[in-house]
């Protein structure tokens, strides 16, 4: 099907990209920059999501999988819809209203954007390659961020439906390499949560999930003792899902 890339001026999506780098948990946002072309002063320089007004050809869905391929070059991506932001003042900002005089491309006054968040490996993700000014910044440092429009609290609503939807569903091994150690999953765990978590009772749940596989290999070319790897298995997990009240924890 030919998109005709008309788009729809008042109905936008927005997509909080979290990556984890075996550390910390991330998001990836774009700086967003305009500079008086008389004088050179700055007029705007902060950080948005990544999102766009949907074609009026194209559905929700399909409009964030293009975005977030156009950011990332990926296709196969996990993306959850999770809320639609609509406050009459959401664009009415100063310095968004400048933004979007500047881009002049017929939006409307009042714009809804529908959130979504993906997770994605962001070990895989090469910013160098895209001509936007791209970040990673982990979620602590992220919230003391200039932000455009109301980007901070899509954030923050796609983070608490993150923390919220990994104690029941598996999600969070999207984030990981197909092969992962025990440790990187706990500081997965740790990194979503923002606190420590008890290596030991960790470890003791863990095993006894019959849907992480222990495999017969260990870690190849790290400098320290290689540590054994796992699997998540959806098979085994759809297979025994009527038997677990939660996921995790």
């Amino acid at each position: 099907m030919t998109i005709s890339h008309k788009i729809i001026s008042n109905i936008s999506v927005d997509c909080v990209i979290f990556g984890f780098d075996f550390e910390k948990l991330n998001v990836l946002l774009v700086e967003r920059e305009l500079v008086d072309e008389k004088s050179g002063r700055i007029l705007i320089k902060d950080f948005t999501l990544t999102g766009y007004h949907i074609f009026e050809d194209e559905d929700l869905d399909k409009a964030a999988y293009r975005i977030l391929k156009d950011l990332t070059g990926f296709e196969n991506i996990y993306l959850e819809q999770f809320t639609v932001f609509g406050k009459t003042d959401r664009v009415s900002n100063e310095k968004d209203q400048i933004w979007l005089t500047y881009l002049n491309q017929g939006f409307s006054e009042r714009i809804l954007t529908v959130g979504y968040f993906s997770l994605i490996d962001s070990t895989k993700v090469t910013l160098s390659h895209n001509e936007r000014k791209i970040h990673w910044f982990p979620i602590d440092e992220a919230h003391n961020l200039e932000w455009a429009f109301d980007h901070k609290q899509i954030f923050m609503k796609a983070l608490e439906v993150l923390r919220n939807k990994v104690r029941t569903e598996p999600i969070a091994f999207e984030l990981l390499p197909e092969r992962f150690t025990l440790t990187q999953l706990q500081k997965l765990y740790e990194a979503i949560y923002g606190t420590p978590i008890d290596k030991r009772n960790f470890r003791k749940k863990i095993v006894q999930m019959p849907f992480i596989v222990a495999l017969k290999v260990k870690q190849k070319g790290v400098p320290h003792k290689p540590a054994q790897l796992f699997l998540f298995s959806r098979e085994v997990f759809e297979k025994t899902k009527k038997e677990r009240l939660g996921f995790l924890f």
